[in-house]
C-alpha cells in the first residue's frame, strides 16, 4: 500500500475544511472510480459525510472500504471510531482506539481520545449492568481515563487538545488544583483559547478582595482576546454595574456630609448651628463633596481601561437597573445640594430631604446587587 496522499485527496481535505462537502464528495468519487484502492480517499470520504451530514452509516462503509483495504491504517481506524459513535455505536469505539494504541504506542491523539470517550463508555456500561452508574465504577473510569490523559500529554506536550481532555476528566473528579493548572497549561499553548480563558478569568475576578474596577479590567482583557465570549461581556457587564452601585455610595457619603454641614441632628453637649448658614459656610460645604467625586469617581474614571469606560456607557444605555442606580445617586446628591446651598431658616425641610434622598437608595441596595439587567 502506497502512503502517498494523492493531489485530488489533498485538494478535497481542503475543501471539506472550507465546508464544501459536496465539491469534496464529487472530486473524492472521482478519484475512487480511479483508484478505488485509495485507503486516503476512503477515509476522507468518511470525514465529509461526518462533518457535512453526521451520516454516521455512509462514514462507517467509507471506513469499513479502508480498513478492508488496510486493516492497520491509523487515520482509518480513528475515522472509524468517529463513525462508530455516530451511528450510535458508542460503545464499540473502546476496541477500536485500544487498537489504534496498540499500533501507535507513540500516537498522542489515540490517548487523547480514548481519554476523553473511554469514562463515558464505561459510565454507559455501568448503567446498562445495575440500572445506575455505581460511584466506584465512575471513579475506576475516571482514573484510568486521566492516565490515558497523561500520556497523551507526555507524548504531545504542544497538543491543546490533550490538555482539554484532562481538564474535563479533572473537572468531573472534582479536583480543581489540577483543574485550575491545566487551564493554565492551555492558555500558555493558547492564549486565545477561549473556554480556558473564560474559567480563568472568571475564578481572578472572583477571588477575594477583587475590587469592581480590577474585575472589569480582567474582563476587558479577556474580550480581547476573545471579543465573542458571551459569558466574558456578561462578567464585564456585572463588574461595571458594581462600578456604578460605587457611584450611589459617594451620592449618600455626601449627603452625609452636607447633614453634616449643617448640623442636622444635635450632637449632646455641643449647640447647633444657627441657620441660615453665612454664604462662605455654604460654599465650603461643597469642597469636600468635590473631593470625594474627584477621587472617589473622576479618578478612578479616569484610570479604567478605554474598553472598561464605553461599556459602562453601554451599560447604562442597555440595561434598566444601572439608570435606576445612577438615578437614585443624582437624586441623593441633588438632596445635599438642596440642604447645604439652600438659606434655609429652620431644619424641617433639610430633614424631609436628606430622608428623601436616603431611603430609596436603601431599600434597594441590597435587592439590586445582582441586577444587571
Amino acid at each position: 500500500m502506497t502512503t502517498a496522499v494523492h493531489p485530488a485527496v489533498e485538494r478535497a481535505d481542503l475543501l471539506i475544511d472550507l465546508k464544501r462537502y459536496e465539491e469534496a464528495r464529487e472530486l473524492l468519487a472521482r478519484r475512487l472510480a480511479e483508484a478505488p484502492e485509495d485507503v486516503r480517499a476512503w477515509v476522507k470520504l468518511a470525514r465529509s459525510h461526518l462533518c457535512d451530514e453526521k451520516d454516521g452509516a455512509k462514514a462507517l462503509e467509507a471506513t469499513e472500504r479502508a480498513l478492508a483495504l488496510d486493516p492497520e491504517d491509523i487515520g482509518a481506524l480513528v475515522m472509524h471510531a468517529h463513525a462508530l459513535r455516530e451511528a450510535r455505536r458508542f460503545l464499540e469505539t473502546e476496541e477500536v482506539l485500544r487498537e489504534v494504541i496498540r499500533l501507535a504506542p507513540d500516537y498522542w491523539h489515540g490517548y487523547a481520545l480514548l481519554a476523553n470517550w473511554l469514562w463515558r463508555i464505561k459510565a454507559l456500561r455501568s448503567a446498562q449492568a445495575h440500572g445506575h452508574i455505581r460511584p466506584e465504577d465512575q471513579k475506576a473510569a475516571l482514573r484510568e481515563s486521566a492516565e490515558l490523559a497523561q500520556e497523551a500529554i507526555r507524548l504531545g506536550p504542544e497538543e491543546v487538545y490533550a490538555y482539554e481532555v484532562a481538564w474535563v476528566i479533572a473537572d468531573l473528579a472534582g479536583d480543581r488544583t489540577v483543574a485550575d493548572q491545566l487551564d493554565e497549561a492551555i492558555l500558555r499553548l493558547d492564549p486565545h483559547h477561549e473556554q480556558a480563558l473564560e474559567r480563568w478569568t472568571k475564578r481572578a475576578a472572583a477571588t477575594p478582595g477583587v475590587k469592581a474596577a480590577e474585575a472589569a479590567t480582567l474582563y476587558a482583557d479577556a474580550l480581547a482576546s476573545a471579543p465573542d465570549s458571551a459569558p466574558m461581556r456578561q462578567g464585564l457587564d456585572e463588574a461595571s454595574y458594581r462600578l456604578l452601585r460605587g457611584v450611589r455610595w459617594l451620592a449618600l457619603l455626601c449627603l452625609a456630609l452636607a447633614a453634616v454641614g449643617i448640623d442636622l441632628y444635635a450632637t449632646e453637649g455641643e449647640t447647633q448651628r444657627e441657620l441660615p448658614l453665612p454664604l462662605g459656610q455654604r460654599l465650603w460645604d461643597l469642597v469636600p463633596m468635590t473631593v470625594v467625586w474627584a477621587l472617589g469617581a473622576l479618578l478612578r474614571y479616569r484610570r479604567l481601561r478605554a474598553g472598561v469606560r464605553v461599556n459602562l456607557r453601554s451599560l447604562v444605555r442597555r440595561r434598566t437597573w444601572p439608570r435606576i442606580v445612577l438615578g437614585q445617586a443624582a437624586w441623593a446628591m441633588l438632596c445635599a445640594l438642596l440642604i447645604t446651598q439652600v438659606p434655609w431658616t429652620e431644619r424641617t425641610v433639610p430633614h424631609v430631604l436628606f430622608w428623601a434622598g436616603l431611603v430609596p437608595a436603601v431599600a434597594t441596595m441590597w435587592f439590586d446587587r445582582t441586577k444587571t439587567g
